[in-house]
């Protein structure tokens, strides 16, 4: 079984009192072979896998950690995203991209709280570079998903909700995904987003910063895709007890204003 979280640290985890401690804790609970993370700050990557007796490989914003030993890196500016070939224990290799796509401006908001229309909504997702951010990345990631029995892994907080979440609207991001061959393993284990929406934004931000008295809108902006001879047994939000929202959390124990995302996976037999 192959675990993999995707994991968007919130400035490294810097807003919550004895964060590393916490993070190591999350991480030993949950033995990943594979995290893709999020606002390391350029050092929480390298720091996280130096704590566990890991490898890394950190970028700017973006981070992959894991017990396995890495063989090649890929990416870094100007990729939104980072990338790394491992070995597993079972001697297959495995290959897994990682990005922060750009915050600014956010679509939810967009639509919750300015109360724009799908074509206005979907041009300031243009404007956003986030499109393009995302197909830079997948034309990187186009030779590993093309290499036979590969399995290829693309975590991320894309800062973009997922189409298969909003049937009316064709996010970009999204469907640059799945058109290059990549699946959403939450919605995969999880096809229903009336009663599984998988929100990982935000479990801290309740209510809006700027508009105190508007709830914050909540979605699914954190994912972790796969492609290649892997087959998802679950996926979930992860996290640690119910933390406490905005200003409120310094000592939760929870130190992300995301949920991570955990999935399991089951690898297909290599083919002769």
């Amino acid at each position: 079984m192959l675990t993999v979280i995707s994991w968007n640290l919130w400035l490294a985890g810097s807003r919550v009192t004895s964060a590393r401690a916490k993070q190591l804790a999350f991480l030993r609970r949950h033995a990943p072979d594979v995290v893709g993370l999020q606002e390391t700050l350029g050092t929480a990557a390298r720091e996280l896998a130096d704590d566990l007796g890991w490898h890394h490989h950190q970028g700017d914003s973006c981070g992959i950690i894991s017990p396995h030993p890495i063989l090649e890196t890929y990416g870094g500016q100007p990729l939104h995203g980072i990338g790394a070939r491992l070995r597993l224990p079972t001697g297959r290799e495995l290959v897994v991209w990682n990005a922060h796509l750009a915050y600014e401006p956010y679509g939810p908001y967009d639509f919750h709280l300015a109360g724009m229309t799908v074509p206005q909504v979907l041009a300031r997702e243009e404007l956003s570079g986030r499109p393009r951010q995302v197909a830079e990345i997948l034309a990187a990631m186009r030779s590993s998903l093309d290499e036979r029995d590969l399995p290829v892994l693309l975590t991320g907080d894309f800062n973009a909700p997922s189409h298969l979440d909003w049937p009316n609207v064709p996010w970009q991001v999204s469907l640059a995904v799945e058109q290059a061959g990549l699946r959403d393993s939450y919605r995969t284990v999880r096809p229903d987003p009336k009663n599984h929406p998988g929100h990982t934004w935000s479990p801290l931000h309740r209510w809006h910063q700027q508009q105190t008295d508007v709830p914050e809108p909540q979605d699914r902006i954190d994912f972790v895709h796969y492609a290649g001879p892997l087959r998802p047994l679950t996926s979930q939000t992860a996290g640690v007890g119910t933390p406490k929202p905005f200003p409120h959390h310094e000592n939760n124990q929870w130190t992300s204003d995301h949920w991570a995302v955990l999935s399991r996976f089951a690898e297909a037999p290599l083919r002769y």
